[in-house]
């Protein structure tokens, strides 16, 4: 019925049909009509919903929405949130545990498709709180401050992560996402890990519990996916030095950027994300030579964070608890020292940074031949070993002093020199010094880390490290103590009675240990199983389940 015939029943009805033509009766049917349609409206969007919701049909602006999120801590009603990219959603509750018969498949949530977002009607409005970024997400400069919301908001599935970056991201409350349920479910299928006493590949006895490690490794194959930001300039980011003392670092990224296994381009899917800086690129080209001074290099890391989580939403997601990387120093980003996977050769227990459990301790890897990283590998068998212990170093550090102190030119068993002599070198070189020796002592540096163990393990001599505090590599699934000898420093002077204490029988299977050891600290132009990378890959996978709650 049009709006005339509305009028004329309406005035038929009042009995006073030809008082309209004035004007003053059309004016209120008009408005009882808008009224009507608005109401039929209305009516209408409420009966088209399943659950009382009412389509966003109309112009609201994105803080608004974003509200609606958060009802506080005794809100016994939860909202949907829509976070934009700069304003991180808040984090996830605990995870909660699978049911006994619970599939993480079955129990994902679906994938999201392009759909209309609906919002519960809300209880009564109240003043929108200001974004939480915590110290870390801030609006990008070319984002409009103020979206809104025109017709129905939709969302496509992003193309790529610049395209999720600038998306609102539709989040439910406590919800799990399907990989922190396969994460859940790896963690209890390691802890239910069927019994293993042999493998043909491994040796059991080099582990601490080598059931766990077994099922843990072949779920991390099964499971696990990487996602690597491709911001940052070269060669502060995604450039590998491959040569030297600190090889290790550039070994992993060159890897890692090259890995089709691990590595995926969605990173929806991902379980883990790398930030690919290198803390070698960044001494050589920020640090100030003298000064001092890694204010240059902690802004830079503060910015690069800033910068990806600004852009991305899943540094906030976990507040980045799910990034791994190799830090050189974290004090201006609250965050990235206390929530990441931190993989660092000076794994010092006393300096409170490194966190056992949760950072990765990488080992020091001195590469001479950078084409050929896994060469030069061997030592003579035990028989041949006539040499007690053997040292050669620069006097870095607090130990070595003392060391050389004790023992240097003292001992002809004891093999201790500040550096190996010209006339002793031309006899024996440094390597065969190490081929020939019973025991290499690793002392620390300026740093706890040492090259030497891993050059010990390679030469098949077995380390001695002296260094308090000290979180050894790998050491949450390798038995340190099947192929090495810890010393206290102020047990320096007691190191020839220490290693003469050790039986003929005892010394001969810590050596053959350290030849079967070999596999886990050698790098291969390409991955092999079990090798350096695996391994390294491995405890950041492991140490990321060891934040996951099950209960």
């Amino acid at each position: 019925m049009d709006v005339v015939g509305i009028e004329k029943a309406v005035a038929s009805r009042l009995g006073c049909s030809g008082c309209l033509a004035g004007g003053g009766w059309r004016t209120l049917v008009l408005l009882v009509v808008a009224l009507a349609t608005s109401a039929a409206a209305l009516f209408a969007s409420f009966s088209s919903s399943s659950s009382g919701r009412v389509s966003l049909w109309f112009s609201v602006p994105f803080p608004a929405l974003s509200s609606y999120g958060d009802g506080g801590s005794d809100s016994s009603t939860s909202w949907p949130t829509l976070p934009l990219s700069h304003a991180p959603p808040p984090l996830a509750s605990p995870l909660l545990p699978l049911g006994p018969s619970s599939s993480p498949l079955a129990t994902a949530p679906p994938s999201p498709s392009p759909t209309a977002v609906t919002l519960e009607t809300p209880p009564s409005s109240a003043p929108s709180p200001p974004p939480d970024t915590g110290g870390t997400a801030t609006p990008s400069p070319t984002e409009p401050a103020n979206n809104t919301i025109n017709e129905a908001v939709t969302i496509n599935p992003p193309s790529s992560p610049t395209e999720i970056s600038n998306a609102a991201e539709v989040k439910l409350p406590n919800s799990l996402r399907e990989t922190d349920l396969q994460l859940i479910q790896a963690k209890r299928e390691i802890a239910d890990a069927p019994m293993v006493s042999n493998d043909s590949d491994l040796y059991p006895p080099l582990f601490l519990d080598f059931s766990s490690f077994k099922r843990s490794y072949e779920l991390m194959e099964k499971i696990l996916k990487v996602f690597i930001y491709e911001d940052g300039n070269r060669p502060l980011c995604h450039t590998p030095v491959l040569g030297g003392i600190y090889a290790s670092e550039g070994w992993f990224m060159k890897l890692m950027q090259e890995n089709q296994q691990f590595v995926v381009k969605d990173p929806e899917k991902a379980h883990l994300f790398y930030l690919p800086y290198s803390s070698f690129q960044l001494r050589t080209h920020l640090y100030v030579p003298d000064s001092h001074s890694l204010q240059p290099i902690s802004i830079f890391l503060r910015d690069y964070v800033n910068s990806i989580s600004a852009k991305y939403p899943f540094w906030n997601r976990t507040r980045g608890a799910d990034h791994f990387l190799a830090p050189y120093t974290t004090k201006l980003h609250d965050e990235l020292r206390e929530n990441t996977i931190k993989a660092v050769c000076n794994a010092d227990a006393s300096e409170g940074i490194f966190v056992s459990g949760r950072d990765v301790s990488l080992p020091e890897t001195h590469i001479r031949t950078p084409k050929r990283p896994d060469s030069g590998i061997g030592g003579r068998p035990a028989s041949e070993r006539a040499i007690l212990a053997f040292f050669a170093g620069q006097m870095h550090g607090r130990v070595r002093p003392v060391l050389v102190g004790h023992w240097g030119g003292r001992d002809e068993d004891m093999r201790i020199y500040e550096a190996l002599p010209a006339a002793i070198a031309r006899k024996m070189s440094y390597v065969e010094h190490m081929r020939s020796s019973k025991y290499c002592v690793c002392p620390m540096g300026y740093e706890v880390n040492s090259p030497r163990i891993v050059e010990a393990i390679h030469y098949e001599c077995v380390p001695v490290i002296i260094a308090d505090n000290f979180v050894l590599p790998f050491q949450e699934v390798l038995d340190w103590s099947a192929f090495s000898v810890v010393v206290a420093e102020k047990d320096i002077p007691r190191l020839k009675e220490i290693l003469l204490g050790i039986s003929g029988e005892r010394y001969m299977a810590m050596q053959m240990n350290v030849k079967r050891l070999q596999k886990h600290f050698v790098w291969h132009g390409r991955p092999r199983k079990y090798d350096l990378f695996h391994m390294i890959l491995h405890s950041i996978w492991f140490n990321r389940l060891n934040q996951i709650p099950l209960q």
